[in-house]
């Protein structure tokens, strides 16, 4: 691999999968390598570079959870006490399931509370502090510690009692504590801060058009940043912190980021993920353990029109960050980013597709109504396959999501897949199951059946 050809392969694929703008970084050996193609904004027309931020959504996750190590390293957080020991203000609408549920819980996304609620809380430094007061009414999916489900509302529970234990607002923390240590320059935690820099913005395809624009929605609530809404990062800032996990916690100039301990810990798998394309594996502490082979780690995440993949692969050294602003991300991974897996000795997943010959099967077990607080699906059958009415909630619709009906055809193990492809990606639908009836959707999520 050489800057050359990873300029060309970028080039390429963005003009092949319709994505207005993106960066890739790869540190590989003793080399840093960065490559950006495309413009920020197709209406203002600014150009992207490697220096360039892009909002990188839930990979703050990571940074989230390095923080809460920094705090079991000092002793001042176990990860199997009850989360009430450090937040007694933690209340949700299960009293018995908030007493239980644990930080190790809330850092493998199994802590089992609705996962996605979005309140805006305001703009001021006390936002996640009022957000944590407004989880009174989150409802109980599952029991705490019993199934994994993709919940940013406990990040943001994390953000809290980092902020807390630590006296200070969540963003001067991670500023603080991993951001100057590590030395990063390209980051930006306010809009206020990324308009000093070439700042991405999202596109989006509205409902019935064809061609992207700028999505309206720049960041998800402030009080969502500890699950991922407030960072932007060039890439390579990504790399320097998987580079400094692959170096046991220290940073490029020495200093002591994470006690090798907690790095192991982060990087161990915690919980196991239900077989589910582009999210299988395991879940360590915070990081996903990646179902790439040879013990590779990493996380993605989305914002508005941005999205960013990140992975590390421990056994070659190799560390690789990719983000988009709009277009077909699933494309350009495999256009950019798995022959750079591949030669770093992993083994990408293939894609979901639909079956070429789709066979009917018994739907009576999954037919249902299923819903979380982003969403609800309806599933009927439909001559052995399954006619879906996704109607978006809550932040899935200002967010200007709009209803629509899709067929699913069988793929196996409980699962069903879109017979249409959004943006290079084929949504699958598996279900969990209690003998012969599904009981939950899951999709990242875990809706239960309604």
């Amino acid at each position: 691999m050489n800057l050359e050809d990873l300029q060309k392969s970028l080039d390429a694929s963005a003009r092949a999968r319709g994505v207005p703008g993106a960066a890739v970084a790869v540190w590989t050996g003793d080399e840093l390598l960065e490559a950006a193609t495309g413009v920020l904004n197709v209406d203002t027309g600014v150009e992207a570079t490697p220096d360039s931020v892009y909002q990188v959504g839930s990979t703050s996750k990571v940074w989230t959870a390095a923080l809460v190590m920094q705090l079991v390293d000092e002793g001042l957080v176990d990860l199997d006490a009850p989360v009430r020991t450090y937040l007694p203000e933690f209340v949700l609408a299960d009293e018995e399931a908030a007493k239980a549920i644990t930080v190790r819980h809330l850092l493998t996304h199994t802590p089992g509370f609705d996962g996605d609620i979005f309140t805006d809380t305001g703009r001021g430094d006390d936002c996640v502090t009022i957000y944590l007061g407004t989880m009174k009414d989150a409802p109980q999916v599952t029991p705490p510690g019993t199934a994994l489900a993709y919940c940013n509302s406990g990040y943001v529970v994390l953000g809290a009692l980092v902020a807390k234990l630590r006296g200070a607002v969540y963003e001067q923390v991670l500023r603080e504590r991993l951001l100057d240590p590590l030395g990063c320059t390209q980051a930006a935690l306010y809009p206020e801060e990324a308009v000093l820099f070439r700042a991405a913005a999202g596109h989006v395809t509205p409902p019935g058009g064809s061609e992207q624009v700028v999505s309206k929605m720049w960041m998800f609530p402030r009080s969502l940043g500890p699950a991922g809404s407030i960072m932007s990062l060039a890439p390579r800032e990504l790399v320097r912190f998987g580079r400094m996990i692959l170096a046991g916690g220290v940073a490029e100039d020495g200093t002591r980021i994470l006690s090798e301990e907690s790095v192991r810990a982060m990087i161990t798998p915690q919980f196991p993920i239900p077989d589910y394309p582009m999210f299988s594996g395991h879940w360590g502490l915070g990081f996903i353990i990646m179902g790439l082979g040879a013990g590779a780690f990493g996380h993605s995440g989305g914002t508005p029109g941005q999205s960013t993949i990140w992975w590390v692969a421990p056994e070659t050294g190799v560390v690789a960050a990719l983000n988009a602003n709009g277009g077909n991300l699933m494309g350009m991974i495999e256009d950019v980013l798995d022959p750079i897996a591949r030669e770093a000795g992993l083994e990408p997943e293939p894609a979901a597709v639909p079956p070429a010959d789709p066979q009917p099967v018994d739907t009576t077990p999954y037919i249902g109504r299923y819903e979380c607080s982003m969403g609800r699906y309806d599933f009927e059958d439909d001559n052995g396959f399954l006619k879906v009415t996704t109607t978006p909630l809550g932040i899935g619709a200002d967010m200007g999501g709009a209803s629509e009906v899709r067929r699913f055809v069988w793929r196996g193990d409980h699962s069903f897949i879109c017979d249409t492809a959004r943006e290079g990606m084929y949504e699958v639908a598996k279900f969990l199951m209690d003998g012969d009836r599904a009981t939950h959707l899951f999709n990242t999520r875990s809706l239960p059946r309604v």
